[in-house]
């Protein structure tokens, strides 16, 4: 589909509105377009006679074109704009709702600063080409069209002598427009990259101070900002002769009325008030030039932003529900085209949903690369429902991988990973990632209380009606009993009540688990303490267990945890780890760690080598076999000798 076409599937959400601005923007050049010839009138009558009835008529006159004209100028920008805004509100959230669709290994190749630069700046250019450069372009055809026509009644000749600079105009305007457009491109680039450094640099502020590079980071955007301000100084050049060259032909033009219109008002072919009034609509004539050059401009930025944007919109997700034949945003709401999968997948999700995940897990000969890079090669492993499996092996052997393709943040071939016998393919993506809870190795927490963190999944996940829990955010969230009087319903009230405590509760269970509460205790403002952007007040032992509440918060079929106790000492990680086995027992398990001390209670044992499974087994069993297993387990108890050395 081309850019215009997907640019006008926005556009046509909101046609009442332009269709109304527009009207207004009619009325409003009408009104404005009225007023020399009642001023030619009014010089030409003055000129006979002048009494005060005259005087207070006309200036009544053009006193009632000037509130007519102010009225509805305010309307069509109020309409016009505000539909501009209104399809930027639509753009960002389609914009943002895509970005979530993404898979993984999108955003490990492209920069967040860039993403970011085309979703405000970009946006920003798209606005401006749909809502302001619409209504002056209408001003600029309906002052160009009715000025025209009213100068070509007075005086056909010196209307054409006036035009003939005209045509230099249009050159100019295309001569330029063409060179400004591809300036803007290369600015808009330029300030992705700036928006890159600078968010490098801020989300890595530990690291620049920790290494004293501060100076460097410093001059690093420093240099990338200089780029921008040449590339930018260049424009402003460019854009410093185009204006000007057309005000120079349209001042050609009125010097050449202003000659021979003075003679045709001597012999006697017009009157003054005529004249006046051709002066006046030619004034009024060469704003639509200028305007029309600047509409010229705002074109071509938006539409460079708008193809910037689609490099991003119309990449099609990698990962998605079987059977989507499209991920593009469909209503203003934001939310993507899906179709229903097919018979059999369909029928597979759908009995695996209503019978609920029991949380066996199977690897069927799986091999998986990243591009042209082999990470796993031929696994086959099964872990049975409510067991603790775990997976051993040195870095780079492609334990995060493998547990990776289980949720399909990475998405497996077809056929290699099931889930209570089913293809997680088959599984729609809402049900198979609301079933198994994450701790990655490097959590992530927002910069929100430490509950909203800890009830992150908790507060998303969706009701039995379908419809989303809105995200509460205690500091900011009204009261359970104000929620109530503004539903008006009494049971709604006491349902929220209901809802505030089971949610506080399960935080305090979960953060219990996770041997969070202790930390809780010393804090401020115990668990309504903001944890800061990425969690910055917080060791990393802290978010670690933050993160392990959050998983175990949602009551998952499948817990995943991927080295999530290595910031924790050992003393608290043997607590945390005898108060997960009760939840354990529940679910189905999967511990990623290198510790042995903490995947020796494992029902079994996998130990990755190479890509490959080397080893499975239990504890005993794998210390007995002398293996690559037992030869770890050796060099940690020689290195906790050494430690207590």
């Amino acid at each position: 589909m081309s850019p215009v076409r997907r640019l006008l599937d926005y556009v046509v959400r909101y046609r009442r509105k332009f269709v109304l601005g527009l009207a207004c923007v009619v009325i409003t050049r009408a009104v404005a377009l009225a007023g020399p010839t009642v001023l030619g009138y009014a010089i030409d009558d003055l000129t006979r006679t002048v009494t005060r009835f005259k005087l207070a008529g006309y200036g009544a006159a053009l006193l009632g074109i000037g509130l007519a004209g102010g009225v509805f100028m305010f309307l069509q920008r109020r309409i016009l704009i505000g539909a501009s805004r209104d399809i930027e509100y639509d753009m960002r959230n389609d914009f943002f709702a895509h970005l979530e669709k993404l898979p993984l290994a999108y955003f490990q190749a492209h920069r967040t600063g860039d993403l970011m630069s085309r979703a405000t700046n970009d946006l920003n250019a798209v606005r401006m080409m749909i809502g302001p450069s619409i209504m002056y372009a209408a001003n600029t055809f309906l002052t160009f069209v009715v000025a025209l026509t009213v100068m070509m009644s007075i005086d056909a000749r010196l209307t054409v002598w006036s035009l003939i600079p005209l045509p230099f105009v249009s050159i100019s305007v295309k001569f330029f427009g063409s060179a400004i457009h591809k300036r803007f491109e290369q600015i808009q680039a330029q300030l992705s990259e700036v928006s890159a450094v600078a968010q490098e640099a801020l989300s890595g502020v530990r690291v620049v101070r920790a290494y004293r590079q501060e100076d460097s980071e410093l001059e690093r955007f420093r240099r990338v900002n200089e780029e921008y301000l040449r590339r930018t100084r260049r424009l402003i050049v460019l854009q410093g002769f185009f204006f000007p060259s057309m005000g120079f032909f349209l001042g050609l033009g009125a010097l050449v009325v202003v000659w021979l219109g003075s003679r045709e008002v001597i012999q006697g072919r017009i009157t003054v008030g005529q004249f006046v009034a051709f002066n006046s609509y030619l004034t009024m004539l060469s704003w639509p030039m200028i305007a029309f050059g600047w509409v010229t401009n705002m074109l071509q930025r938006g539409m460079a932003s708008w193809k910037r944007m689609l490099e991003i919109l119309e990449t099609d997700p990698a990962i998605k529900d079987v059977g989507t034949q499209s991920t593009r945003p469909s209503t203003s709401s934001g939310r993507a085209l899906v179709v229903s999968p097919s018979n059999h997948a369909g029928s597979a999700g759908l009995a695996l949903n209503r019978r609920g995940i029991r949380g066996e897990i199977e690897f069927r000969n799986l091999v998986f690369s990243f591009g042209e890079t082999p990470v796993l090669e031929h696994i086959s492993l099964t872990i049975g429902a409510g067991c603790t499996a775990a997976l051993v092996g040195v870095t780079g052997s492609g334990k995060s991988t493998l547990i990776s393709l289980l949720a399909r943040l990475h998405d497996p071939p077809r056929g290699t990973v099931f889930i209570d016998g089913v293809d997680v393919h088959d599984i729609p993506l809402g049900v198979l990632r609301r079933a198994i809870g994450f701790v990655p190795q490097e959590p992530f927490l927002f910069s929100d209380t430490l509950a909203d963190n800890v009830a992150f999944g908790l507060d998303a996940q969706l009701g039995d009606d379908g419809t989303q829990r809105p995200q509460s955010s205690p500091g900011q969230t009204a009261s359970a009993e104000r929620r109530a009087t503004l539903s008006g319903s009494p049971e709604a009230g006491l349902k929220s009540r209901r809802d505030d405590a089971e949610r506080t509760e399960r935080i305090r269970a979960s953060a219990a688990v996770a041997r969070l509460d202790k930390d809780v205790a010393d804090f401020p403002k115990g668990y309504e303490t903001m944890v800061g952007e990425r969690g910055i007040t917080l060791s990393g032992g802290q978010k670690q267990r933050t993160a392990l509440a959050r998983a175990i918060v949602i009551d998952p079929r499948i817990l995943v945890l991927d080295d999530a106790l290595s910031a924790v000492d050992t003393y608290t990680e043997e607590e945390i780890l005898s108060r997960l086995r009760g939840v354990m027992r529940e679910r189905t398990s999967i511990i990623v760690s290198h510790r042995i001390s903490t995947v020796r209670h494992a029902d079994v044992i996998f130990v990755l080598d190479g890509g490959r499974i080397a080893e499975r087994g239990t504890h005993d069993e794998l210390i007995r076999h002398n293996g690559l297993y037992a030869e770890l387990h050796q060099k940690q108890l020689l290195e906790e000798e050494l430690a207590a050395s």
